[in-house]
């Protein structure tokens, strides 16, 4: 799973991704990246952007339903999604619980409204991030209930990991994802315990996909390591999106090998 600039918690269909998935994975990021777009992109008030997705998941329906109704908004998403579907046999309520995270988005942010503690961000989570493993467990055949557990753990904790590097750019932005009475530290070492706890997953996937899990889990535990040297600060909307460089991709290798 790699971390792509527009939606940052989906895995690219890369290499290390077996051929015959890579049109299933494709479609399903297509999918998502087409949603936060309507969720986040362009200067639409925030009803025109909850009409959006509301059409938008009629579409997903229709696509997962035995109706041949195809998407006229949007065919390129709901066309290669369809045979993802069918061929894969997908499970509809991750991407649905997609679709409630990129609403809830919009309205939190359209009222101003932030977390109140950290059962309602981790109930975020679920349904922002933890579908996107699921998914991927799906496709790769791996469904058992200790996988899930650990890929809903790895999955929320890179969601969180990108609250906290773009926490500046996101209150910015009218989001504070930051649970009330928390502080940074706290959320960073919460961040780093469920990353560990979901970590063994890497030795329950097998072949390319295991080693593309191993990069995800330690290029995750390395920003976390950025983010814990600047110590606990009031001044978040002055902290800047920490940098991976040469080194750090030596050591994450490193750490991927001693796995």
């Amino acid at each position: 799973m790699s971390s792509i600039d527009h939606y940052e918690n989906f895995p690219v269909a890369s290499w290390l991704c077996p051929a015959r998935l890579r049109p299933a994975v494709a479609a399903l990021y297509h999918f998502a990246r087409t949603a936060d777009d309507l969720a986040d992109e362009g200067n639409e008030p925030a009803h025109h952007r909850l009409d959006a997705l509301g059409e938008y998941r009629a579409d997903l329906q229709n696509c997962l339903s035995q109706a041949n109704i195809e998407s006229v908004r949007w065919p390129h998403v709901f066309g290669p999604l369809r045979l993802a579907a069918h061929q894969c046999q997908l499970p509809a309520q991750p991407l649905f619980d997609l679709l409630d995270a990129f609403e809830q988005d919009v309205v939190y942010t359209s009222v101003g409204q932030g977390y109140r503690n950290r059962a309602e961000l981790l109930d975020y989570c679920r349904r922002s991030a933890n579908p996107v493993g699921r998914l991927m467990l799906h496709l790769y055949g791996v469904n058992d209930a200790t996988s899930l557990a650990q890929s809903d753990a790895i999955c929320t904790a890179l969601q969180l990991i990108n609250f906290w590097q773009d926490i500046a750019d996101d209150l910015r932005r009218g989001r504070d994802y930051l649970p009330e009475g928390h502080t940074l530290s706290e959320e960073l070492h919460f961040a780093r315990e469920l990353m560990l706890q979901g970590a063994p997953l890497v030795h329950r996937v097998k072949g390319r996909a295991g080693w593309e899990l191993r990069a995800v889990v330690q290029g995750g535990l390395r920003i976390l390591d950025k983010l814990d040297t600047r110590g606990e600060t009031s001044h978040h909307t002055q902290l800047a999106r920490p940098t991976l460089h040469k080194p750090d991709f030596i050591r994450i290798a490193w750490r991927c090998i001693r796995m």
